[in-house]
């Protein structure tokens, strides 16, 4: 996927993703997205068993995808984007409140089929959903966050978390709460369950180099941190570094299913001929 725009013409996105089942889990309820016309990557982490996290995950993935499409469509024929004299800030705006709506409406449709299967608030079928939407004319990104998948930014070899994980674990450590520690897969809140999700949504200005990484648990809660950034730094090829990642949480023993996903930025000089030099089969969430 490569995207530009005479603002920002030599600035891009490149995107690849993998999924996988893992060495435990008989079914795969991890899900992930790229969609080049809307900029967007995402990956979510189905939960609920008797294959509803795989409905959930696929689900919410749909509806934001819906909601974004439908919110470009408007935003042609009226909003923010399309008036010449809106700021940088306004269209940063625009952009944040068009994300929020996706990840409300997607949290309303899980809710919905939840309560229709006789579930109480807080009960059924949920989901993780953490994800990025490039800006070009800003040179930036939004990112979105509900629940314990992560987004990392690896820039100059040195691998940052973005988000922050949404778990009761999580919140003992900040607190420094007394006694034993929760679980660290305990949710604080997630894409279904409850009526209202508050995401975390984040404005992130992007440079040329910078490589993005969305995964979910089966990833970092298994694999340490100074090893995903080793691999990162060494494979240039974001499809060997996607199959790398999967196979760094098969050897430290992940029970979880995996899901990764990569976006790497720069100019598009530079991604067009890296995606030249690769075969001209498609491959599995490369786009």
């Amino acid at each position: 996927m490569l995207i530009h725009t005479p603002e920002h013409p030599r600035l891009a996105m490149q995107a690849c993703g993998m999924s996988e089942a893992g060495a435990v889990r008989a079914r795969n309820e991890d899900c992930f997205v790229v969609d080049a016309g809307l900029g967007l990557a995402a990956v979510a982490d189905g939960m609920g068993g008797h294959m509803a996290g795989e409905v959930a995950s696929s689900g919410a993935l749909a509806a934001l995808v819906r909601s974004l499409a439908e919110g470009a469509a408007a935003s042609c024929a009226g909003s923010a984007a399309g008036d010449p004299d809106a700021t940088e800030l306004d269209l940063r705006w625009d952009s944040m409140v068009r994300l929020r709506r996706a990840v409300d409406q997607a949290n309303a449709l899980l809710y919905e089929e939840n309560r229709a299967h006789g579930h109480a608030d807080g009960d059924g079928m949920g989901s993780t959903l953490t994800g990025l939407q490039f800006l070009p004319a800003q040179g930036a990104i939004v990112s979105f966050h509900v629940g314990d998948s992560r987004l990392y930014r690896c820039r100059d070899g040195i691998l940052v978390q973005l988000t922050r994980d949404q778990t009761a674990y999580q919140l003992a450590l900040e607190s420094s709460a007394p006694g034993e520690l929760p679980p660290r897969n305990l949710l604080l809140q997630a894409i279904g369950p409850a009526p209202a999700v508050a995401p975390d949504l984040d404005y992130h200005e992007v440079c040329a180099g910078d490589l993005l990484l969305l995964c979910s648990d089966g990833l970092h809660g298994w694999a340490p941190h100074a090893e995903i950034a080793a691999l990162l730094r060494r494979e240039e090829d974001l499809h060997a570094a996607c199959a790398g990642l999967l196979a760094l949480a098969g050897r430290h023993a992940s029970r979880d299913n995996v899901t990764v996903l990569l976006a790497r930025f720069g100019s598009t000089e530079e991604l067009a001929e890296k995606n030249a030099d690769r075969s001209a089969s498609s491959r599995p969430g490369l786009a």
